[in-house]
Protein backbone atom coordinates (compact mmCIF):
# COMPACT_ATOMS: atom_id res chain seq x y z
CA UNK A 1 0.00 0.00 0.00
CA UNK A 2 1.42 3.40 -0.93
CA UNK A 3 2.46 5.99 1.65
CA UNK A 4 -0.05 8.49 0.26
CA UNK A 5 -2.97 6.09 0.94
CA UNK A 6 -1.64 5.36 4.44
CA UNK A 7 -1.29 9.07 5.14
CA UNK A 8 -4.83 9.71 3.85
CA UNK A 9 -6.26 6.91 6.03
CA UNK A 10 -4.42 8.26 9.07
CA UNK A 11 -5.69 11.79 8.41
CA UNK A 12 -9.29 10.52 8.11
CA UNK A 13 -8.96 8.51 11.34
CA UNK A 14 -7.53 11.54 13.14
CA UNK A 15 -10.32 13.79 11.83
CA UNK A 16 -12.98 11.29 12.99
CA UNK A 17 -11.34 10.99 16.41
CA UNK A 18 -11.39 14.78 16.83
CA UNK A 19 -15.04 15.01 15.73
CA UNK A 20 -16.02 12.21 18.13
CA UNK A 21 -14.19 13.96 20.95
CA UNK A 22 -15.91 17.30 20.18
CA UNK A 23 -19.32 15.57 19.96
CA UNK A 24 -18.75 13.83 23.28
CA UNK A 25 -17.84 17.10 25.02
CA UNK A 26 -20.78 19.02 23.51
CA UNK A 27 -23.23 16.33 24.60
CA UNK A 28 -21.71 16.24 28.09
CA UNK A 29 -22.13 20.03 28.41
CA UNK A 30 -25.77 19.83 27.29
CA UNK A 31 -26.53 17.05 29.79
CA UNK A 32 -25.11 19.25 32.57
CA UNK A 33 -27.07 22.23 31.22
CA UNK A 34 -30.45 20.48 31.36
CA UNK A 35 -29.64 19.02 34.78
CA UNK A 36 -28.94 22.53 36.12
CA UNK A 37 -31.98 23.93 34.26
CA UNK A 38 -34.38 21.46 35.89
CA UNK A 39 -32.83 21.62 39.36
CA UNK A 40 -32.31 25.39 39.62
CA UNK A 41 -34.28 27.35 37.05
CA UNK A 42 -37.32 25.01 37.09
CA UNK A 43 -37.14 24.10 40.79
CA UNK A 44 -40.78 25.07 41.44
CA UNK A 45 -42.13 24.05 38.03
CA UNK A 46 -43.56 20.65 37.14
CA UNK A 47 -41.12 19.59 34.43
CA UNK A 48 -38.74 16.71 33.66
CA UNK A 49 -36.50 15.30 30.95
CA UNK A 50 -38.12 14.00 27.81
CA UNK A 51 -35.48 12.07 25.91
CA UNK A 52 -33.35 13.47 23.06
CA UNK A 53 -33.48 14.53 19.46
CA UNK A 54 -30.72 14.40 16.85
CA UNK A 55 -29.45 17.20 14.62
CA UNK A 56 -26.45 18.08 12.48
CA UNK A 57 -24.00 20.83 13.39
CA UNK A 58 -21.10 22.14 11.32
CA UNK A 59 -18.08 22.92 13.47
CA UNK A 60 -14.56 23.99 12.59
CA UNK A 61 -13.54 20.40 13.35
CA UNK A 62 -15.97 18.97 10.81
CA UNK A 63 -19.69 18.15 10.48
CA UNK A 64 -21.30 16.25 13.37
CA UNK A 65 -24.09 14.26 11.74
CA UNK A 66 -26.09 13.08 14.78
CA UNK A 67 -25.56 15.36 17.74
CA UNK A 68 -27.74 14.16 20.66
CA UNK A 69 -29.60 17.14 22.17
CA UNK A 70 -31.62 16.66 25.41
CA UNK A 71 -35.14 18.07 25.77
CA UNK A 72 -37.67 18.64 28.54
CA UNK A 73 -41.42 17.87 28.67
CA UNK A 74 -42.46 21.53 28.67
CA UNK A 75 -40.19 22.43 25.75
CA UNK A 76 -38.56 25.28 27.70
CA UNK A 77 -34.95 24.09 27.74
CA UNK A 78 -32.54 25.69 25.27
CA UNK A 79 -28.83 24.93 25.25
CA UNK A 80 -26.48 27.92 25.30
CA UNK A 81 -24.16 26.23 22.80
CA UNK A 82 -26.23 27.20 19.75
CA UNK A 83 -29.57 28.67 18.68
CA UNK A 84 -32.53 26.33 17.95
CA UNK A 85 -32.23 26.58 14.15
CA UNK A 86 -28.51 27.20 13.97
CA UNK A 87 -26.74 24.71 11.75
CA UNK A 88 -23.16 25.67 12.58
CA UNK A 89 -21.41 27.02 15.67
CA UNK A 90 -20.55 30.59 14.56
CA UNK A 91 -17.05 29.91 13.31
CA UNK A 92 -18.17 29.99 9.69
CA UNK A 93 -19.51 33.57 9.89
CA UNK A 94 -16.25 34.65 11.49
CA UNK A 95 -14.26 32.85 8.81
CA UNK A 96 -16.35 34.43 6.04
CA UNK A 97 -15.79 37.91 7.48
CA UNK A 98 -12.04 37.25 7.75
CA UNK A 99 -11.85 35.99 4.17
CA UNK A 100 -13.85 38.99 2.95
CA UNK A 101 -11.56 41.28 4.92
CA UNK A 102 -8.51 39.72 3.27
CA UNK A 103 -9.90 40.70 -0.13
CA UNK A 104 -11.61 37.52 -1.37
CA UNK A 105 -14.74 38.18 -3.40
CA UNK A 106 -18.11 36.80 -2.28
CA UNK A 107 -18.04 34.37 -5.23
CA UNK A 108 -14.56 33.08 -4.29
CA UNK A 109 -15.63 32.61 -0.67
CA UNK A 110 -18.73 30.67 -1.79
CA UNK A 111 -16.61 28.28 -3.89
CA UNK A 112 -14.16 27.79 -1.01
CA UNK A 113 -16.96 26.92 1.46
CA UNK A 114 -18.47 24.49 -1.02
CA UNK A 115 -15.11 22.71 -1.34
CA UNK A 116 -14.54 22.33 2.41
CA UNK A 117 -18.13 21.75 3.66
CA UNK A 118 -20.04 20.58 0.65
CA UNK A 119 -22.59 23.30 1.43
CA UNK A 120 -23.52 25.93 -1.15
CA UNK A 121 -23.34 29.56 -0.05
CA UNK A 122 -24.39 32.06 -2.70
CA UNK A 123 -22.56 35.41 -3.07
CA UNK A 124 -25.78 37.07 -1.85
CA UNK A 125 -25.83 34.98 1.35
CA UNK A 126 -22.18 35.78 2.03
CA UNK A 127 -22.84 39.45 1.42
CA UNK A 128 -25.67 39.31 3.96
CA UNK A 129 -23.31 37.76 6.53
CA UNK A 130 -20.73 40.50 6.03
CA UNK A 131 -23.53 43.11 6.23
CA UNK A 132 -23.42 42.59 9.99
CA UNK A 133 -20.36 44.83 9.85
CA UNK A 134 -22.46 47.73 8.52
CA UNK A 135 -24.33 48.09 11.82
CA UNK A 136 -20.99 48.07 13.64
CA UNK A 137 -19.68 50.77 11.28
CA UNK A 138 -22.56 53.09 12.09
CA UNK A 139 -22.04 52.67 15.85
CA UNK A 140 -18.28 53.08 15.46
CA UNK A 141 -18.62 56.26 13.41
CA UNK A 142 -20.83 57.78 16.10
CA UNK A 143 -18.75 56.74 19.11
CA UNK A 144 -17.54 59.49 21.49
CA UNK A 145 -13.91 60.59 21.06
CA UNK A 146 -11.30 61.78 23.55
CA UNK A 147 -11.27 65.48 24.34
CA UNK A 148 -7.57 65.94 23.55
CA UNK A 149 -5.43 64.84 20.59
CA UNK A 150 -1.83 65.91 20.29
CA UNK A 151 -1.83 65.28 16.53
CA UNK A 152 -4.37 64.69 13.78
CA UNK A 153 -3.03 63.27 10.51
CA UNK A 154 -5.29 63.74 7.49
CA UNK A 155 -4.98 61.95 4.15
CA UNK A 156 -7.14 60.44 1.44
CA UNK A 157 -6.78 57.90 -1.35
CA UNK A 158 -8.87 56.82 -4.32
CA UNK A 159 -10.58 53.51 -5.07
CA UNK A 160 -12.66 52.37 -8.02
CA UNK A 161 -16.27 51.84 -6.95
CA UNK A 162 -19.58 51.27 -8.75
CA UNK A 163 -22.59 53.56 -8.72
CA UNK A 164 -24.28 52.43 -11.94
CA UNK A 165 -20.86 52.75 -13.59
CA UNK A 166 -17.36 52.43 -12.13
CA UNK A 167 -15.44 55.57 -11.16
CA UNK A 168 -12.75 56.58 -8.70
CA UNK A 169 -13.93 57.94 -5.35
CA UNK A 170 -12.00 59.01 -2.28
CA UNK A 171 -11.66 57.41 1.14
CA UNK A 172 -10.84 60.10 3.70
CA UNK A 173 -8.87 58.83 6.70
CA UNK A 174 -8.19 60.61 10.02
CA UNK A 175 -5.47 59.21 12.30
CA UNK A 176 -5.26 60.71 15.80
CA UNK A 177 -2.54 60.53 18.45
CA UNK A 178 -4.05 61.06 21.88
CA UNK A 179 -2.36 62.94 24.73
CA UNK A 180 -0.82 59.67 26.00
CA UNK A 181 0.78 59.00 22.61
CA UNK A 182 -1.43 56.15 21.36
CA UNK A 183 -2.57 56.07 17.74
CA UNK A 184 -6.17 55.49 16.69
CA UNK A 185 -8.03 55.86 13.42
CA UNK A 186 -10.79 58.25 14.48
CA UNK A 187 -12.83 57.95 11.33
CA UNK A 188 -12.92 57.13 7.64
CA UNK A 189 -15.39 58.42 5.09
CA UNK A 190 -16.02 56.95 1.64
CA UNK A 191 -17.27 58.72 -1.46
CA UNK A 192 -16.98 61.70 -3.78
CA UNK A 193 -13.86 63.64 -4.74
CA UNK A 194 -11.39 64.90 -2.15
CA UNK A 195 -11.97 68.56 -1.30
CA UNK A 196 -11.35 71.09 1.46
CA UNK A 197 -15.11 71.30 2.01
CA UNK A 198 -15.29 67.53 2.47
CA UNK A 199 -12.48 67.68 5.01
CA UNK A 200 -14.16 70.50 6.94
CA UNK A 201 -17.32 68.42 7.31
CA UNK A 202 -15.26 65.51 8.58
CA UNK A 203 -13.36 67.66 11.08
CA UNK A 204 -16.62 69.17 12.30
CA UNK A 205 -17.94 65.64 12.87
CA UNK A 206 -14.86 64.83 14.99
CA UNK A 207 -15.43 68.00 17.02
CA UNK A 208 -19.11 67.17 17.54
CA UNK A 209 -18.12 63.72 18.83
CA UNK A 210 -15.90 65.27 21.51
CA UNK A 211 -12.47 65.94 19.98
CA UNK A 212 -12.35 69.58 21.12
CA UNK A 213 -8.66 70.20 21.78
CA UNK A 214 -6.01 69.55 19.13
CA UNK A 215 -2.42 70.80 19.08
CA UNK A 216 -1.31 69.97 15.53
CA UNK A 217 -2.75 68.96 12.18
CA UNK A 218 -0.41 67.23 9.71
CA UNK A 219 -1.37 66.94 6.04
CA UNK A 220 -0.27 67.63 2.47
CA UNK A 221 -0.89 70.74 0.39
CA UNK A 222 -4.47 70.23 -0.82
CA UNK A 223 -5.77 73.74 -1.66
CA UNK A 224 -8.02 75.10 1.08
CA UNK A 225 -7.30 72.32 3.56
CA UNK A 226 -5.37 74.54 5.97
CA UNK A 227 -8.27 77.02 6.09
CA UNK A 228 -10.77 74.18 6.59
CA UNK A 229 -8.71 72.78 9.47
CA UNK A 230 -8.37 76.20 11.12
CA UNK A 231 -12.11 76.82 10.81
CA UNK A 232 -12.73 73.90 13.20
CA UNK A 233 -9.52 74.07 15.25
CA UNK A 234 -8.41 77.73 15.26
CA UNK A 235 -5.99 77.22 18.18
CA UNK A 236 -4.18 74.31 16.56
CA UNK A 237 -0.96 74.49 14.53
CA UNK A 238 -0.66 73.24 10.96
CA UNK A 239 2.26 71.20 9.67
CA UNK A 240 2.61 70.80 5.90
CA UNK A 241 4.18 67.45 5.05
CA UNK A 242 7.89 68.11 4.41
CA UNK A 243 8.40 64.82 2.57
CA UNK A 244 5.66 65.68 0.03
CA UNK A 245 7.21 69.11 -0.46
CA UNK A 246 10.67 67.66 -1.07
CA UNK A 247 9.31 65.11 -3.57
CA UNK A 248 7.41 67.79 -5.48
CA UNK A 249 10.52 69.98 -5.63
CA UNK A 250 12.81 67.17 -6.82
CA UNK A 251 10.31 66.29 -9.58
CA UNK A 252 10.80 69.79 -10.98
CA UNK A 253 14.59 69.99 -10.97
CA UNK A 254 16.96 68.41 -13.46
CA UNK A 255 18.07 64.88 -12.74
CA UNK A 256 21.73 65.82 -12.41
CA UNK A 257 20.83 68.34 -9.67
CA UNK A 258 18.41 66.19 -7.71
CA UNK A 259 20.89 64.69 -5.23
CA UNK A 260 22.52 68.03 -4.43
CA UNK A 261 19.18 69.83 -4.04
CA UNK A 262 17.91 67.04 -1.77
CA UNK A 263 21.01 67.30 0.45
CA UNK A 264 20.63 71.08 0.70
CA UNK A 265 16.96 70.72 1.65
CA UNK A 266 17.92 68.24 4.40
CA UNK A 267 20.03 70.97 5.97
CA UNK A 268 16.81 72.99 6.38
CA UNK A 269 14.40 70.49 7.90
CA UNK A 270 17.01 68.56 9.88
CA UNK A 271 18.30 71.66 11.67
CA UNK A 272 18.14 71.58 15.46
CA UNK A 273 16.53 75.02 15.78
CA UNK A 274 14.20 77.19 13.75
CA UNK A 275 16.87 79.92 13.43
CA UNK A 276 19.34 77.39 12.04
CA UNK A 277 16.70 76.14 9.59
CA UNK A 278 15.98 79.66 8.35
CA UNK A 279 19.71 80.29 7.91
CA UNK A 280 19.99 77.02 5.92
CA UNK A 281 17.07 78.13 3.74
CA UNK A 282 18.77 81.45 2.92
CA UNK A 283 21.88 79.56 1.86
CA UNK A 284 19.67 77.29 -0.27
CA UNK A 285 18.01 80.36 -1.79
CA UNK A 286 21.31 82.06 -2.64
CA UNK A 287 22.58 78.88 -4.26
CA UNK A 288 19.54 77.81 -6.33
CA UNK A 289 17.23 80.81 -6.89
CA UNK A 290 18.79 81.74 -10.24
CA UNK A 291 18.46 78.20 -11.64
CA UNK A 292 15.14 77.22 -10.01
CA UNK A 293 13.40 80.48 -9.05
CA UNK A 294 9.85 79.04 -8.82
CA UNK A 295 10.86 76.12 -6.63
CA UNK A 296 12.82 78.38 -4.25
CA UNK A 297 9.93 80.86 -4.11
CA UNK A 298 7.51 78.03 -3.29
CA UNK A 299 9.67 77.01 -0.32
CA UNK A 300 9.88 80.61 0.84
CA UNK A 301 6.09 81.00 0.75
CA UNK A 302 5.48 77.76 2.67
CA UNK A 303 8.49 77.94 5.02
CA UNK A 304 6.50 78.82 8.16
CA UNK A 305 4.05 75.96 7.79
CA UNK A 306 6.87 73.56 6.84
CA UNK A 307 8.83 74.40 10.02
CA UNK A 308 5.92 74.27 12.49
CA UNK A 309 7.26 70.98 13.90
CA UNK A 310 10.24 72.83 15.36
CA UNK A 311 7.96 74.34 18.02
CA UNK A 312 7.48 70.82 19.39
CA UNK A 313 9.73 68.56 21.51
CA UNK A 314 12.68 67.08 19.63
CA UNK A 315 11.65 63.52 20.56
CA UNK A 316 8.57 63.66 18.28
CA UNK A 317 9.79 65.89 15.46
CA UNK A 318 10.67 63.01 13.14
CA UNK A 319 7.11 61.69 13.54
CA UNK A 320 5.23 64.96 12.97
CA UNK A 321 7.03 66.70 10.09
CA UNK A 322 5.62 64.16 7.64
CA UNK A 323 2.41 62.26 6.91
CA UNK A 324 4.33 58.94 6.88
CA UNK A 325 2.33 57.65 9.86
CA UNK A 326 -0.98 57.86 8.00
CA UNK A 327 0.53 56.86 4.65
CA UNK A 328 1.62 53.54 6.18
CA UNK A 329 -1.92 53.12 7.48
CA UNK A 330 -3.41 53.77 4.06
CA UNK A 331 -0.96 51.29 2.57
CA UNK A 332 -2.39 48.60 4.87
CA UNK A 333 -5.96 49.46 3.82
CA UNK A 334 -5.00 49.50 0.13
CA UNK A 335 -3.46 46.05 0.51
CA UNK A 336 -6.82 44.66 1.68
CA UNK A 337 -8.66 46.38 -1.17
CA UNK A 338 -6.06 45.59 -3.83
CA UNK A 339 -7.26 42.10 -4.70
CA UNK A 340 -10.56 43.66 -5.80
CA UNK A 341 -9.79 45.69 -8.92
CA UNK A 342 -13.10 47.49 -8.36
CA UNK A 343 -15.71 47.38 -5.62
CA UNK A 344 -19.34 46.62 -6.29
CA UNK A 345 -20.65 49.31 -3.94
CA UNK A 346 -19.78 51.97 -1.38
CA UNK A 347 -20.97 49.53 1.30
CA UNK A 348 -18.42 46.91 0.15
CA UNK A 349 -15.63 49.49 0.44
CA UNK A 350 -16.85 50.51 3.89
CA UNK A 351 -17.00 46.93 5.16
CA UNK A 352 -13.45 46.03 4.13
CA UNK A 353 -12.02 49.35 5.32
CA UNK A 354 -13.80 49.07 8.67
CA UNK A 355 -12.57 45.53 9.32
CA UNK A 356 -9.00 46.61 8.50
CA UNK A 357 -9.28 49.70 10.71
CA UNK A 358 -10.50 47.56 13.62
CA UNK A 359 -7.44 45.34 13.32
CA UNK A 360 -5.08 48.34 13.22
CA UNK A 361 -6.69 50.10 16.20
CA UNK A 362 -6.52 46.92 18.26
CA UNK A 363 -2.84 46.46 17.37
CA UNK A 364 -1.99 50.07 18.28
CA UNK A 365 -3.93 50.11 21.57
CA UNK A 366 -0.87 48.87 23.49
CA UNK A 367 1.88 50.64 21.49
CA UNK A 368 2.81 54.25 22.07
CA UNK A 369 4.07 56.20 19.11
CA UNK A 370 7.78 56.91 19.18
CA UNK A 371 8.89 59.83 21.37
CA UNK A 372 5.53 60.74 22.91
CA UNK A 373 6.34 59.46 26.41
CA UNK A 374 9.33 61.78 26.57
CA UNK A 375 7.29 64.68 25.17
CA UNK A 376 4.26 64.18 27.45
CA UNK A 377 4.97 67.00 29.94
CA UNK A 378 5.80 69.55 27.23
CA UNK A 379 2.65 68.67 25.28
CA UNK A 380 0.51 68.98 28.41
CA UNK A 381 1.93 72.45 28.94
CA UNK A 382 0.97 73.35 25.36
CA UNK A 383 -2.60 72.12 25.92
CA UNK A 384 -2.91 74.17 29.10
CA UNK A 385 -1.49 77.27 27.42
CA UNK A 386 -3.89 77.10 24.47
CA UNK A 387 -7.06 75.69 25.95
Amino acid sequence: MSNSILNSDFANQLENMIKDFVQEKLEFIMREEIKNFLQVEQEHVQNSRNGYYHRTLDTKYGKIEALTVPRDRNGDFQTQLFEPYQRQDGWLEQAIIKMYQSGMSTREIGKFIERILGSTYSPTTISHITDAALEDIQKWQQRPLNKRYSVLYLDGFYIKVRRDTYAKEVIYVVLGVNEEGYREILGFYVGGQESAHGWQEILQDLYTRGAHEVLLGVFDGLPGLEEAFKAVYPKADVQRCVVHKVRNTLNKVRKKDQFEVAEDLKLIYRSMTRDAAIQAFHEFKDKWSKKYPREVQSWEQDLDVLLTFMKYPTSIRSVIYTTNAIERTIKDIRKRLKTMNSLTSIEAAEKITFLTVQDLNEKWSTRKLKGFSTAYKALQDMFEERY
